[in-house]
């Protein structure tokens, strides 16, 4: 029984410290993103390049803006979205 109390508490403490770098990364991209160039852009990929800077998650926005994948990271870099990973 200990041994299953003590393997869930692990599982919740590394939910937690994904939750902590989700945040991280979630933080970094809103505050090095470019929101004038963002703003500037049609409804379908405004609400696209958002959601990757809330998800960081490249090919759901992607699909979303309804563009190829080249073409959406190319707009990410323009966009000055950055991929952030603080996983190792």
């Amino acid at each position: 029984m200990c041994s299953l109390r003590g393997e869930a508490a692990r599982r919740v403490g590394l939910r937690r410290e994904h939750e902590l770098e989700d945040e991280l990364e979630r933080e970094v991209r809103r505050e090095m993103a470019d929101w004038d160039f963002i703003r500037r852009q049609r409804p379908r990929v405004r609400a696209a390049l958002e959601l990757y800077v809330e998800t960081g998650d490249l090919r759901l926005a992607q699909r979303v803006a309804g563009m190829g994948l080249e073409e959406f990271y190319e707009l990410v870099k323009r966009a000055r979205i950055p991929i952030v990973v603080v996983r190792g």
